[in-house]
């Protein structure tokens, strides 16, 4: 038998958003007759990068700045939800529903706040959106890490920054299960949309049967589909998220490389 490490870890909240993706992963090593191998001790990079990788998920920006050719894409999930339509997703902007501010260049010299500096969601849609608003080369006074976007809506709402990027599948699943966790926060706007995070696999795996188990599962765990809101996976290859790299390179043109 087959095996492989098989770990969806970038969706983790609500809970049984976190619970149905389990029972997506079991039902697909079933499917492809594969046993799975305890990935506890792996951080993200390593289990990117593992030559024993089945499947996963990363974030399309590491994709194309930490992973290209080094990993295989399998596809990416069509969202049914607010902020996603047709494999694609973006970032929503929120600040404190008690700010006066309503406009994204009101926020020019405020307290920014960032997931973390390698997220396409929460850094770079983020940056391309605030670009041709910045001055002298900067937008915010002030930049902090959360290390998560539930974090950050924290932070926002506690007055510990002024204004995140928060990926909008992380929003409207919290909105739709934990509608407290986005209470008290509004949205200014939203960003350019970029592809959904993509499934990826090993160098030299069957991308193609794996993404056939995927969406096989999801047929068979309607209730797994529902909870998850996806109802496919889309074929994907690295050249989709060009787009992402494009976003950076714009802001660059504008004068803002960083946040």
């Amino acid at each position: 038998m087959a095996q492989g490490y098989a770990e969806l870890r970038m969706y983790v909240a609500p809970d049984r958003v976190r619970e149905a993706q389990e029972q997506w992963v079991s039902r697909v090593l079933e499917l492809l007759g594969a046993e799975r191998l305890d990935a506890q001790s792996l951080d993200l990079p390593q289990l990117w990068l593992s030559p024993h990788l089945l499947i996963t998920q990363t974030c399309g920006y590491p994709l194309m700045t930490q992973l290209r050719g080094q990993v295989q894409v399998v596809g990416r999930p069509v969202y049914q939800l607010r902020h996603s339509a047709d494999g694609n997703h973006c970032s929503v902007l929120v600040a404190r529903t008690d700010d006066a501010r309503g406009r994204l260049e009101d926020f020019r010299g405020s307290h920014g706040l960032l997931n973390s500096r390698d997220s396409n969601s929460g850094m770079n849609l983020f940056r391309h959106a605030l670009a041709p608003l910045q001055e002298g080369g900067t937008f915010f006074a002030q930049v902090s890490l959360t290390g998560g976007h539930r974090n950050s809506l924290t932070a926002i709402k506690e007055g510990h920054g002024d204004l995140a990027a928060i990926d909008s599948v992380t929003f409207d699943y919290l909105a739709r299960d934990h509608s407290e966790e986005v209470a008290g926060v509004k949205v200014i706007g939203r960003t350019a949309e970029g592809p959904c995070l993509p499934y990826i696999t090993r160098v030299g795996a069957d991308a193609e049967a794996i993404r056939a188990a995927l969406n096989q599962a999801l047929k068979d765990l309607p209730h797994v589909a529902q909870v998850l809101a996806i109802s496919e996976v889309l074929p994907a290859r690295e050249e989709d998220y060009q787009v992402l790299l494009d976003y950076e390179q714009h802001a660059h043109r504008l004068g803002l490389p960083a946040l």
